[in-house]
């Protein structure tokens, strides 16, 4: 029978995890010469074929020592006296004990001396030695898992169906526990670091990875179900594909990253916004929703107002616009708005234009939300008439003049009062 591509992938990254040494020799030298330095007796790190990988005494290092191949098989300590070492090779009085984690022998610890001197010493440097091992082993197993989070996010981003199978990045996700079938929409943020020269204060360069790793834990925090896949995308970025509930998953969507950009702007000197794309379920609607939410956060940053977090569904008009191209808006501005945009007042006015479309040809729904008298909103749309010879009721007309409007909004052409 063929087997399955998931099971294939499986049995690829067991392998990867079987051939990768627990106990590098950096770690074991790392070990072995700074607790050689406090107990004031020299300690011997071996891997599991007995080789010395970490030694107080860096003249032993890369040598063999032929008492540690017997301690790795039986899982015990040996001592051995001045007699018994000289007849093992490269073995020096002392003790020997194994180093066992998840149950299998990686290596030995060895400390040089006369097995009375130093056995009172032997298994608390085993334990210490253990324990930093695991916490290297977790902390290495973490950074992994982060690096093929971000690989799986960045291979949804940049997907195209002619290069790479769907199917093959839903393996991929279920190797690592997610299952992409279940509704999620992909959620960008940026995290600003602001330039010290503008008078904030901003993290050191030699931090900048303490501060990538603060980010991600804060993001972590609030994106807590196991499902929701988060990583770093680029310097500054980070990107989420977040499990929608069941029950009024916008409203929780936002209420999350509004957590978020607010957390984030709490610490000194950082400020953050968000992108929410659209819900999906497959890989190919998960790329779609992952540019929409690069689309939302590129494109909210030049709208008026001080919202940090954009809906994509908020934004559907101005993303089809900015696909335009800017000549094409520039020529849809100009013709259609060239007499107002000589007025002092345009920007007022320009966002009277849009909230009228916005609350849907409705008064006291554009006064609300201009934030001004509903009389002012009739007196810059009696304005707006009397330049254009127009009236903002004859909807056609006043789409092409809203279309326009936010044409201009997207050039970044002043700012309005909203």
């Amino acid at each position: 029978m063929t087997p399955s591509p998931v099971r294939c992938v499986q049995s690829r990254a067991d392998s990867r995890r079987e051939e990768t040494p627990l106990l590098s020799p950096s770690l074991a030298q790392e070990i072995a010469a700074d607790t050689s330095a406090v107990i004031g007796f020299n300690v011997l790190i071996t891997d599991a074929e007995g080789m010395v990988i970490g030694s107080g005494d860096s003249s032993r290092v890369g040598t063999f020592h032929e008492a540690s191949v017997d301690v790795v098989r039986t899982q015990e300590p040996a001592t051995h006296s001045a007699s018994q070492a000289g007849l093992l090779r490269g073995v020096r009085p002392g003790v020997t004990l194994p180093l066992v984690t998840g149950g299998r022998a990686v290596g030995t610890v060895g400390i040089t001396g006369t097995p009375g001197q130093v056995r009172r010493f032997g298994l608390l440097v085993k334990r210490q030695t253990e324990i930093l091992l695991r916490e290297s082993v977790m902390l290495r197993s973490r950074l992994l898992a982060e690096r093929a989070s971000e690989k799986l996010l960045t291979d949804i981003a940049s997907y195209d169906p002619q290069v790479v199978e769907g199917e093959f990045l839903m393996f991929r996700a279920a190797e690592l526990g997610f299952d992409l079938r279940l509704p999620r929409a992909a959620v960008a943020i940026e995290v600003t670091v602001p330039d010290p020269a503008a008078g904030r204060r901003s993290a050191p360069t030699h931090d900048m990875a303490q501060v990538r790793s603060e980010l991600l834990r804060t993001v972590r925090e609030v994106f807590a179900d196991p499902q929701d896949v988060v990583a770093s995308t680029a310097p500054g970025w980070i990107g989420v594909l977040s499990r929608l509930p069941a029950q009024q998953p916008t409203d929780a969507l936002l209420a999350a990253c509004r957590r978020v950009t607010d957390v984030i702007a709490a610490q000194d000197g950082l400020s953050a916004r968000a992108g929410i794309g659209e819900a999906a379920s497959s890989v190919g609607g998960l790329h779609d929703s992952y540019q929409d939410a690069c689309d939302a956060l590129r494109l909210g940053a030049r709208l008026a107002g001080g919202s940090a977090v954009h809906l994509i569904t908020d934004l559907r008009v101005h993303q089809l616009l900015a696909a335009v191209g800017q000549p094409a808006r520039s020529r849809l501005v100009e013709l259609t708005t060239a007499e107002l945009r000589a007025q002092p007042d345009w920007p007022a006015l320009r966002d009277t234009v849009t909230a009228w479309c916005e609350s849907g040809f409705h008064l006291v729904r554009a006064s609300a939300a201009l934030h001004i008298h509903r009389n002012t909103v009739i007196y810059r749309m009696n304005k707006i008439e009397q330049i254009t010879g127009r009236p903002l009721r004859e909807h056609r007309t006043t789409m092409a003049l809203y279309l326009a409007c936010l044409a201009d909004q997207l050039a970044g052409g002043g700012e309005g009062d909203r």
